[in-house]
């Protein structure tokens, strides 16, 4: 029998989201961990020096370890948007260099998290009004797979104009970006009777054999709402550096105070695209959405903490598939004011505390992406040794400074 420290010196030290071979890797590392104690393969992933594969792996025997155990039943519904996603939906070949076979990848990872256990599930790929299509492209490949059954492709556009619910507020797929789409998926899923939703991305970044990390809170403690968390010392992140510039520390700082009553809670990773919600509660979410673009995620946090939910959340392994991110597509200021503008929205509408000074500094100086491209490749004095945990603390630096120093950026750009 292979030892656990002969599996840490073979296991990969990189994984490509693009290779075959890769996933069919850490599939047959994970079945090694299966027939070890978990509790010796979890002490081994947290040290720091152990491969990323053995790292992931680890990951993956807990969830499926917890799902095999598990004997309550369960329907669950997979959510995912979208939008410029034809090359990531299709293999990896010299002429699509990005592609991650992700649809086929996903029916994969959930099966094989979900065989012989109590846990049935539909995924639901939903076309976010992609000019490419890639609702068309899904659909080809779910009708060509022996999973296809477990597959419902829908297209946005074709639920809009909607009289009433959730979507009667959106006028247009164009009018989407990501939010839309995820609540037509949800409402979908909702009236096919599941009892929790999970959502994630359209590429591999999450590998959706770790759902079992999200159901075991929500079936042995009763909650209602989980949290994937990058942010956890036992989380596994790898992702590209480099994607912002010094002023990253201004966004952040805005964001929190702003958002006090996510951060205040510990929740430092409000857009990771894995999250669980119990049906029940989730109707009441989507019931009336503030916004339809990427800032749904504080939006559904928000209203959970309004109705007075425990948050809970878990480390999950997350590698960053960055090169047809939307994010880099649209422009990364494009996705900060997204965010930070509609976590405004929603921090007033669900009535939470929030530093209000802040979202009035927000109102009169941040009009569109371009005041933020002023910002990101400057700091003020006052956080320049800023750390993580001082983001968000107005003794730091207040919104009257924030402002004085918006103004001066703005000033000098003239």
């Amino acid at each position: 029998m292979t030892t656990l420290a002969d599996m840490i010196a073979n296991a990969k030290t990189k994984f490509d989201l693009t290779e075959t071979a890769d996933q069919h890797s850490l599939y047959q590392l994970t079945e090694k961990l299966l027939e070890l104690p978990l509790n010796e393969v979890q002490t081994a992933a947290r040290q720091d020096d152990t491969p990323l594969e053995f790292k992931i792996a680890a990951k993956l025997a807990d969830s499926r370890q917890f799902l095999v155990s598990n004997q309550q039943l369960v329907k669950i519904g997979v959510v995912f948007a979208m939008w410029g996603e034809q090359n990531r939906l299709r293999p990896k070949t010299a002429e699509n260099p990005n592609g991650e076979d992700a649809l086929r990848v996903k029916l994969q990872q959930l099966d094989w998290a979900t065989k012989d256990t109590a846990v049935s599930w539909q995924l639901y790929a939903v076309d976010d009004g992609d000019p490419n299509d890639s609702g068309a492209l899904a659909a080809q490949i779910a009708a060509g797979h022996p999973l296809g059954e477990q597959v419902q492709v829908l297209w946005l556009d074709k639920a809009l104009p909607a009289a009433a619910g959730p979507l009667a507020n959106l006028a247009s797929a164009n009018d989407s970006r990501k939010g839309g789409a995820v609540i037509y998926g949800c409402m979908q899923a909702l009236a096919d009777g599941v009892d929790a939703v999970i959502y994630t991305d359209a590429d591999n970044s999450v590998h959706l054999g770790q759902i079992g990390l999200l159901l075991r809170p929500f079936l042995q403690k009763n909650r209602r709402v989980v949290l994937g968390n990058r942010k956890h010392p036992d989380a596994v992140l790898v992702k590209q550096e480099g994607r912002w510039g010094i002023g990253i520390k201004v966004l952040r700082h805005m964001q929190r105070m702003i958002g006090q009553a996510i951060f205040s809670r510990d929740i430092r990773d409000t857009q990771a695209a894995f999250k669980l919600y119990e049906a029940n509660l989730l109707r009441k979410i989507i019931a009336d959405p503030t916004v339809y673009d990427f800032s749904f995620d504080t939006d559904w946090i928000l209203a959970a903490i309004a109705q007075g939910e425990s948050l809970e959340k878990v480390p999950f392994a997350f590698i960053d598939s960055a090169a047809e991110s939307a994010s880099i597509t649209q422009g990364p200021m494009t996705t900060w004011e997204t965010l930070l503008l509609g976590l405004t929205k929603a921090v007033r509408k669900h009535g939470v505390p929030h530093n209000e000074a802040m979202a009035r500094v927000l109102d009169e100086e941040i009009h569109d992406y371009r005041d933020l491209e002023l910002l990101i490749n400057h700091l003020p004095p006052e956080l320049e040794n800023a750390t993580d945990a001082d983001f968000g603390d107005p003794a730091i630096m207040s919104p009257e400074a924030m402002q004085a120093w918006i103004r001066e950026r703005k000033a000098s750009n003239r």
